[in-house]
């Protein structure tokens, strides 16, 4: 349809403006099209005055707008929530259970494996409308094996929600999501779940999270009793009571406060309010004058200091049992931002990678992030969070990484696996693209500016498999499902090992490589055989060697002649980068054209150790002198000579091995807690904390991965069955001089085999 500049409209016509689009056209026909229109007479000022009020037309629907993320440790309520949250806003008709009886599943747990393990294994999003907001919501897997799906959420969303378990407190996770959402400058809110379990206690959660996590938080909330007795909870801000009836509770009632809790009431609210006057000046100076404090003036002061991050309103309920999710949602509303009260920055290419501040509105340049890769049933699925202007079906859009102009075929919104195609989208909204090849991280614009998104940050792979099919001819089937999986997860690698000619595939833990052949099997039909777990260990010199290298080879016509001399030497710890090359060569020695050579001629060498055959890394070497002959010479000849050169001094450089080193959290009852101490230190780990929870202990330790391989297993024999264990990569650190001398030894009677 043809859309009239508004400076166009004469000076007396009958316009039609539409309050779906907020913006003005021009024939009646165009009216009864498009439907909900107000018809109005505009005379020349009315227009100037239309002209003025351009901005709005997004404005509104842009305050409307919200996208969040739900991230918790395993088995806090994420999905459980999610459930509810789409129960309440009629996305869902019906609630099902994470492991229901009835078979069916959450409704974000689309693929069977999660339906049948009870874990979320893929992020998934969906979008609602709760009181004419539009909420965007992404589920994501707790478990510290898909780490990525939780990264990559929090990369594109403006606000999220941590959940917290009432009898588990914060747990590791919790910790590990908390540091994400810092990363990224997430503001939050957070839920403390399963106020309806035994041992609930959400005071105690509360002071965890400001003790371990370092919050600035305070209930908005007052749980009415706990346990089997939680009924219901008091709005701190509102200053009301809210019990939850019907048989999905619904039904939220609001009432007075009972009598009994007025003390409880006006003690935490006077906490709130003194935690946020900390952190903001306008509700400060009010507490300190000792004026009435209103609900607006209260609710508009959490609103200010949770968008700048300085404070975090704590909610409570219990999703399982349908009560306080409704509230929570309000507070999604009141409390955290919409995309347009977010800094959002790109990185201009054209300006020497120059930070550039993005306004966040439909009016700009079209840049979107590609966060997320799925292989649909119709090609690949590329999730896409647009930043800035309009994206629309049929534009051409420009791919700033690879430089391809692609056309958009399809847009549609996902409902975890199903989706609804539209024709556009603008600033501020999470949606999907068919057919769009790229990679996850790139940034797609318009082509009028050249903006690149920051990037995601991707942890090192910890653990490797051999797989192989187990008949020959599904090959290529297997080869098909590898790429896929590489292109959808970043933390997936997969390699060869050019000895055994096997094929590697390595990734953040068991669990994690586990599902993954098991959906090689079930989704391409592959069987394939496992090999046992191998440690990603790695290699590091520990002083500076020199080499000076001739490679030199005449066997008639053209011969191969390059020489490199320089040294090698350990990067300062903490270096972000794990390989530096730099050229100090003076003059003409060995020719320019050739240096791009030599460098890639020692990258080759550092893939691969002599110790254990493992990548070297925090390495420099440093090019000072070398030789060219006139005929002989090529690239060939000198990147022969930088790898031999490598393997000449990497022995006097005192090489050691790296191996992964995990944070391993253990709860166990207090009566084990010697026991299970003992294992750890017999497993070479280092207990860094110990604190009691109850009747149980927890005990948090740094073990190698090496020796954590079948620990669930020991765990429970040791502990009856009640001991619990999460762990996460920390970093890689030197192995002790008979652990490097026995791994040296395996290697080298597996390459004698």
């Amino acid at each position: 349809m043809v859309r009239f500049p508004r400076s166009a409209v004469p000076r007396l016509l009958y316009t039609f403006f539409s309050s779906k689009t907020r913006r003005f056209y021009p024939s009646p026909t165009a009216a009864l099209l498009l439907g909900n229109f107000e018809v109005r007479q505009f005379s020349a000022g009315n227009v100037a005055r239309a002209k003025d009020a351009k901005e709005p037309w997004w404005k509104e629907s842009m305050g409307r707008l919200r996208n969040i993320g739900i991230s918790a440790h395993i088995d806090s309520g994420k999905t459980t929530l999610t459930e509810r949250i789409l129960y309440y806003t009629g996305r869902i008709h019906e609630i099902h259970e994470v492991r229901g009886k009835d078979g069916v599943g959450a409704k974000m747990d689309s693929m069977d494996l999660e339906r049948e393990k009870g874990i979320t294994i893929q992020s998934a999003a969906t979008y609602c409308t709760w009181k004419d907001y539009q909420i965007n919501i992404i589920d994501t897997p707790g478990h510290v094996d898909f780490t990525i799906e939780v990264e990559r959420a929090l990369r594109v969303l403006d606000g999220a929600i941590l959940v917290l378990c009432s009898v588990g407190g914060v747990q590791s996770q919790s910790i590990t999501v908390d540091r994400q959402m810092r990363r990224y400058e997430v503001p939050r809110l957070a839920f403390i779940n399963k106020l309806d379990r035994m041992g609930a206690d959400p005071w105690k959660v509360l002071n965890q999270a400001r003790s371990k996590l370092r919050h600035h938080g305070a209930a908005v909330q007052v749980p009415i009793g706990l346990e089997e007795n939680f009924q219901g909870l008091i709005d701190l801000v509102q200053l009301k009571a809210y019990y939850f009836h019907g048989s999905s509770g619904e039904k939220v009632v609001a009432e007075e406060i009972p009598a009994d809790m007025d003390v409880i009431v006006a003690e935490k609210r006077r906490e709130l309010i003194e935690m946020v006057s900390e952190v903001d000046d306008k509700l400060a100076e009010a507490f300190l004058n000792d004026e009435p404090i209103s609900s607006v003036d209260l609710e508009e002061a959490v609103r200010r200091a949770t968008i700048a991050r300085k404070f975090v309103p704590v909610f409570m309920g219990s999703a399982f049992k349908n009560k306080g999710v409704q509230p929570l949602l309000d507070g999604v509303l009141s409390y955290l931002p919409c995309p347009i009260e977010v800094s959002n920055y790109a990185l201009d290419q054209t300006k020497n990678e120059e930070k550039v501040m993005l306004p966040g509105t439909p009016d700009g340049p079209l840049v979107a992030l590609a966060f997320k890769l799925e292989e649909g049933r119709f090609s690949q699925l590329t999730y896409l969070r647009v930043y800035e202007g309009v994206i629309r079906k049929g534009d051409f859009i420009v791919n700033i990484n690879t430089g391809k102009k692609i056309k958009v075929p399809r847009l549609v919104r996902m409902h975890s696996d199903e989706m609804e195609d539209i024709q556009e989208a603008h600033a501020g909204q999470i949606v999907a693209v068919f057919g769009v090849d790229c990679a996850s991280g790139d940034t797609f614009t318009n082509g009028s500016v050249k903006y690149t998104m920051t990037s995601m940050s991707v942890p090192e792979p910890v653990m490797s498999l051999a797989v192989q099919p187990v008949s020959k001819d599904s090959g290529g089937q297997f080869s098909k499902a590898l790429n896929r999986f590489q292109r959808e997860d970043p933390t997936f690698r997969v390699g060869l090992d050019a000895e055994s000619g096997q094929t590697i595939i390595s990734g953040m833990g068991e669990l994690h490589l586990d599902i993954y052949v098991e959906r090689i099997r079930r989704e391409y039909k592959v069987d394939a055989t496992v090999g046992k777990p191998r440690v990603n260990f790695r290699e590091t010199i520990t002083q500076r060697a020199e080499f000076d290298y001739l490679h030199k080879k005449q066997s008639g016509g053209q011969g191969q002649y390059g020489r490199v001399c320089g040294y090698v030497e350990p990067l300062p710890p903490g270096s972000p980068i794990k390989f530096e090359f730099d050229n100090m060569i003076v003059g003409q020695a060995v020719p320019s054209n050739f240096i791009p050579a030599i460098e890639k001629g020692f990258k080759e060498a550092a893939n691969s150790g002599s110790l254990i055959g493992h990548p070297v890394e925090n390495i420099r070497i440093v090019l000072t002198d070398g030789a060219s002959h006139a005929v002989d010479s090529s690239e060939l000849a000198f990147k022969l000579a930088a790898i031999y050169a490598f393997r000449q001094c990497y022995s006097a450089a005192r090489p050691v091995i790296l191996e992964p080193i995990m944070l391993v959290e253990l709860k166990v009852p207090t009566e084990f807690q010697g026991t299970v101490a003992g294992d750890i230190n017999k497993r070479k780990g280092v207990i860094v904390g110990n604190d009691q929870d109850g009747d149980d202990s927890i005990i948090t330790a740094n073990v190698p991965l090496n020796n954590m391989f079948g620990y669930s297993t020991m765990l429970r024999s040791m502990t009856q069955g009640k001991g619990e264990f999460t762990m996460e990569y920390k970093e890689h650190s030197p192995v002790s001089q008979d652990v490097q001398m026995q791994l040296v030894s395996t290697h080298k009677a597996d390459k004698a085999e």
